[in-house]
């Protein structure tokens, strides 16, 4: 758990002995360019938490700042049959979600699928008939043939979009690798109801939502202290509660200024144009290379999609230097296709619990056809602790601008994604950061929580999407309808 501290990952400065100069020397400008310090966390929160304003007052900051038009958190006792479709930047997944009535209980069943690479950049059509012959085999396998009354579906759709109402999303731009033509600047919900009737698949889309909005409710349905829903996985993001009040781009809709609203922050976007983050030649070059040049500057120093090429360009850029030495005579051919290396990759290195890194060694030799010396996978294994020690600080940076925001004193905080559950140390890092940002006293035991705990989040993309389309249906029922649906759905 994060309360416990920062875990340091074990030294091995021992294992330096045996390295030579020029690698030593290699790992000592690595260190620089890319540790973090607390003075520059500081800074950059600094900066965060007038984003985040200046997102909410007008259209065209940095951070969208997207009203989601989920307006409460669950009491609990939200109850019945929800259908939940998650696309997500690999795979898709459909969920049936009973809520039951037994306080902050739920059944679950569901199926993965998939999502072909060709789709990512093929065409819409495709892309919204893939996800329709998906739903149909769901509910086919699960429920027979038989007709059946429309389920009421919650899409989590995890790219950033604009709501005017709650079954409503206009794409603003991909990320995670899709480059879709003829969605941007369109409204999603028609495509995918289209292809849904066309195949006579039984469902009524009821919520549109993002996965970290999804995040956010879930994590609140079980836990009364969340405040903050986090992703951080192939990309990152964060989603908090507003005071309608404290938005003045939606001034002109004359909601209560003590209403809640869900304003999913797609963070990614964090200083575009950069003025604080401490990018490395490598981000410039993965920035460059990107299909969005000049966009998700912070989700591009990291997120998973992005830290194994990190470390990848990092390792080419070393080999080419002809001032160091490393797989030298070696065929490097594997190693120089973009994107070849995965932050699991990563993760494997920072896991080799072997005093001579022989499981590194092995991963090399494997999925690279290169054969490293020992003072090689020294450097490689404390290049990949620096990348991932640096995305966990930074991650925190937005934590505390949303904490430092709301006043938040203390809060939990739901956080998903394979980053935040599977990289190792990756909790650890975070919490000391937030430590040093938020200047917390020592802890006077290691059982003593922090103040501010990120925690691992309930399933916000299946559980959270159903939650978000019961408490949808609850506000039209009792007549509350603000917002909340397309005119047309009024019905």
């Amino acid at each position: 758990m994060v309360g416990l501290g920062p875990r340091k990952p074990p030294s091995r400065k021992g294992s330096m002995a045996d390295v030579p100069k020029d690698l030593l020397q290699e790992i000592k400008r690595l260190e620089e360019m890319f540790s973090v310090d607390t003075a520059k966390l500081k800074s950059i929160t600094e900066h965060f938490v007038k984003e985040l304003t200046k997102g909410l007052t007008v259209e065209g900051g940095s951070i969208p700042m997207n009203p989601t038009w989920c307006m409460a958190f669950p009491t609990g006792y939200e109850t019945g049959t929800f259908l939940a479709l998650d696309m997500g930047g690999t795979n898709l997944r459909v969920c049936e979600i009973i809520l039951t009535d037994e306080k902050s209980e739920f059944d679950i069943i569901q199926s993965k699928y998939r999502m072909p690479e060709e789709l990512k950049s093929g065409s819409a059509d495709e892309l919204w008939e893939y996800i329709a012959d998906c739903l149909q085999q769901f509910i086919e396998s699960h429920h027979g043939t038989k007709s059946l009354e429309k389920l009421p579906l919650g899409f989590t759709f995890s790219y950033p979009a604009t709501q005017d109402y709650i079954d409503h999303g206009v794409l603003q731009r991909w990320t995670k690798g899709f480059d879709i033509d003829g969605v941007e600047g369109h409204n999603v919900v028609p495509m995918f109801e289209a292809a849904v009737a066309k195949r006579g698949v039984p469902i009524k889309l009821t919520a549109l939502i993002n996965d970290t909005t999804g995040t956010l409710i879930a994590s609140a349905y079980t836990d009364t202290k969340m405040k903050i829903g986090c992703i951080f996985g192939t990309g990152c993001n964060a989603a908090y509660m507003e005071d309608c009040g404290s938005i003045p781009k939606l001034a002109h809709m004359n909601l209560p200024p003590d209403t809640p609203m869900a304003i999913n922050c797609e963070w990614g976007a964090f200083d575009n144009e950069h003025l604080v983050l401490p990018r490395t030649p490598y981000d410039i070059i993965i920035d460059k290379d990107s299909p969005r040049p000049g966009q998700q500057a912070f989700e591009k120093m990291i997120a998973g999609l992005y830290l194994g090429e990190l470390f990848r360009l990092v390792l080419v850029d070393l080999h080419d230097n002809k001032d160091v030495h490393i797989f030298e005579g070696q065929n490097i051919d594997k190693l120089r296709r973009a994107y070849t290396l995965d932050s699991s990759f990563l993760s494997m290195v920072e896991e080799d619990p072997f005093e001579n890194l022989s499981e590194t060694g092995d991963l090399f030799q494997n999925k690279l056809g290169i054969t490293a010396t020992h003072p090689e996978l020294e450097l490689i294994r404390r290049l990949a602790e620096l990348i991932g020690t640096r995305a966990a600080r930074l991650s925190s940076c937005g934590v505390a601008a949303i904490a430092k925001k709301k006043g938040y004193k203390t809060c939990h905080v739901g956080a998903d994604g394979s980053v935040f559950n599977k990289y190792p140390h990756f909790k650890q890092r975070g919490a000391q950061a937030l430590r040093e940002i938020l200047d917390w006293a020592p802890k006077k035991s290691s059982k003593e929580e922090d103040p501010i705990e990120i925690l691992a989040a309930e399933d916000g993309s299946g559980v959270g999407a159903a939650l978000i389309a019961a408490l949808t249906l609850k506000r039209v029922k009792e007549g509350n309808m603000a917002g909340i649906l397309h005119p047309e759905n009024f019905k």
